[in-house]
């Protein structure tokens, strides 16, 4: 265990994790917002949209997140649209979070009790209102575990963008063992710092949890 080479390469994947943590946050800023509307499309009553989101959903769960952050990267461009590949990243991370967090929020809100649907009916509110201000505020903290589970997904996913040369946790340790040869204890530090936000971020889904009131 070279313990020079360790003090040198902490501060270095510290900038690494950094870059993660904003990618993270961003993708999965992206993802949510995108993933809420396309589950509450789903359970709208617009059939060609639902099924519109039915076949986006299964082509982001059936193809792998390299291909895909392959296609937004590389694929793009062909089309005029060409991206850094720090916002290709994000954009490509958080597209496939959007897929999985649509199915939850489908699931989510569609578990809730069918009566209410109909007691909303009842006093006049359109399918609209009751999706918004009846199930969604229901479905909160059961949405709360499945969304981190994925947010964590996501985490560790990004570690994939060091294949087009984003500068984060993973491409930082592999500058560092190309210049110094030793992967054993790069590859452990990285695990360490990925463990270390993925523990974080799971405290803070179950802080959040523990804090939603229960309808």
């Amino acid at each position: 265990m070279d313990w020079a080479i360790i003090q040198h390469a902490i501060p270095l994947l510290f900038q690494g994790l950094i870059a993660t943590v904003k990618i993270s946050f961003l993708a999965v800023i992206l993802g949510t917002l995108l993933g809420v509307v396309l589950g509450l499309v789903a359970l709208g009553r617009n059939r060609p949209l639902r099924w519109a989101v039915l076949a986006y959903v299964d082509f982001i769960r059936g193809t792998p997140l390299l291909i895909q952050i392959f296609l937004v990267y590389f694929a793009l461009p062909v089309i005029g649209i060409s991206l850094p590949e720090f916002w290709a990243g994000v954009i490509a991370l958080g597209l496939n979070a959007a897929g999985f967090i649509a199915e939850i929020v489908r699931a989510t809100v569609g578990s809730i009790e069918r009566g209410q649907n109909e007691a909303a009916k009842s006093i006049g509110m359109t399918h609209w209102q009751t999706l918004t201000f009846i199930l969604l505020p229901q479905a909160l903290r059961p949405f709360v575990p499945p969304l981190t589970n994925e947010l964590i997904t996501l985490v560790k996913g990004s570690a994939l963008l060091s294949v087009i040369s984003v500068y984060e946790l993973t491409r930082a340790g592999q500058a560092i063992i190309s210049v110094h040869f030793v992967p054993f204890e790069i590859f452990l530090l990285i695990a360490l710092y990925y463990y270390a936000l993925i523990s974080a971020l799971a405290w803070l889904s179950r802080y959040a949890e523990r804090r939603l009131p229960v309808w």
